[in-house]
């Protein structure tokens, strides 16, 4: 059955992923949004012919606009045009690709008008989890995880009864610094940080990978997916990333989700639920992968990760305002402007400062953010 989706984020590694995937299954595109690269949207435009396209960027916009005038799309400027594409009624999928805080308005309004999301946006949830969670369901919205750990989840917990799962469990590649010490760490150069072992990824969620904050998102992530208490999610170094995640249940059964990195297969199962694609192809080959191993998260040097567990705990903005801060640190170690270890050193500064609503609402989540923004970047004076 074909089915129209907007891709929000096209020009990013999911979303071009996602544009390969649909293309395949024969899916029309509604809306492809970016932010500054005009001259790969313009590539997508003329192979795809989606109705709109978004520049977040205002020059960016203006030179796609010249560079596509022959063709039938139109093009749109600002934030706004991307949530209006996300809450356009006569579409079936909105596939969330957005980086940072920037995709939780566009998810909401989504969900507002009916709309199925696709969500790899983790922020989404990290900043406004119980908000769109409860949104969701009084909309009757499908949410479904692109993650590749969330996707794996997500499969494992189908057809069992959820007071049956007694703990989920989340795998993390330990990021491009694993068996190294706390005091190897110092003078980490952006190149180094970049070099993730296994999945080829954006910088920001890279950066990311190689702190751990990574798998604190993922985790709260988890807990709002699938409602289950923190005490009750692990996150487990797998080196290999060949097990995607885990659940445990009640009588000791574990199930796995496993498999070679491809992002194909948690994008295409997102967007065709309970369907499956086809992919011919090479298969997992157990014999070329003779060893699984896995070991406990070194929490003395991955501090985001028990910061992460904080804000979890503490609910309210606590998570909102961790977020923003580590996207203002993570942007700034990218050009330049601040060492590796200033990254945790500056969410934690915006924590013991920050202001924090215990039942926030839209407004407050986006106050949260600014003020957590503002306060990272007091820190590394920017």
């Amino acid at each position: 059955m074909s089915k129209i989706v907007s891709i929000l984020g096209s020009t990013g590694s999911i979303g071009t992923q996602s544009l390969k995937v649909c293309e395949k299954l024969g899916y029309r595109l509604y809306a492809l949004t970016a932010h500054a690269n005009w001259q790969l949207m313009e590539q997508q435009i003329r192979q795809f012919h989606p109705a709109v396209a978004v520049m977040t960027d205002p020059q960016a916009a203006q030179k796609l606009q010249q560079a596509v005038e022959d063709c039938s799309t139109a093009v749109l400027c600002g934030m706004q045009s991307v949530v209006e594409a996300a809450e356009y009624p006569q579409q079936d999928v909105v596939i969330n690709a957005l980086m940072g805080v920037a995709g939780l308005l566009p998810t909401v309004r989504a969900i507002q008008a009916g709309n199925d999301v696709a969500l790899a946006n983790k922020e989404t949830l990290v900043a406004g989890g119980k908000l769109v969670m409860q949104l969701a369901k009084e909309k009757g919205v499908r949410l479904t995880p692109i993650d590749s750990e969330h996707s794996a989840i997500f499969q494992c917990l189908q057809g069992n009864l959820a007071q049956a799962v007694e703990r989920l469990i989340i795998t993390a590649s330990g990021g491009p610094f694993y068996g190294r010490t706390r005091e190897q760490l110092k003078g980490i150069k952006k190149e180094q940080a970049l070099r993730h072992p296994n999945w080829s990824m954006g910088a920001k969620i890279t950066i990311d990978s190689s702190t751990l904050m990574n798998k604190g998102l993922e985790f709260i992530e988890a807990m709002w997916l699938f409602s289950m208490p923190p005490e009750r999610i692990s996150i487990l170094v797998h080196p290999q990333s060949i097990i995607h995640s885990m659940v445990e249940f009640e009588d000791g059964a574990i199930k796995a989700q496993l498999g070679t990195p491809d992002m194909r297969m948690p994008i295409s199962l997102a967007l065709m639920y309970p369907r499956r694609a086809n992919r011919p192809g090479e298969r997992f080959d157990f014999l070329k992968h003779p060893q699984l191993t896995f070991a406990e998260v070194d929490r003395v040097k991955y501090p985001a990760l028990d910061i992460a567990y904080d804000c979890l705990r503490r609910r309210g903005t606590a998570a909102c305002t961790m977020n923003g801060a580590n996207e203002v640190a993570v942007a700034a170690f990218l050009g330049g402007r601040c060492a590796w270890l200033d990254i945790v050193r500056a969410i934690e500064h915006a924590l013991n400062r920050a202001s924090f609503a215990a039942a926030p609402t839209l407004a407050d989540y986006a106050a949260a953010d600014g003020e957590a923004r503002r306060l990272a970047a007091e820190f590394l004076a920017l």
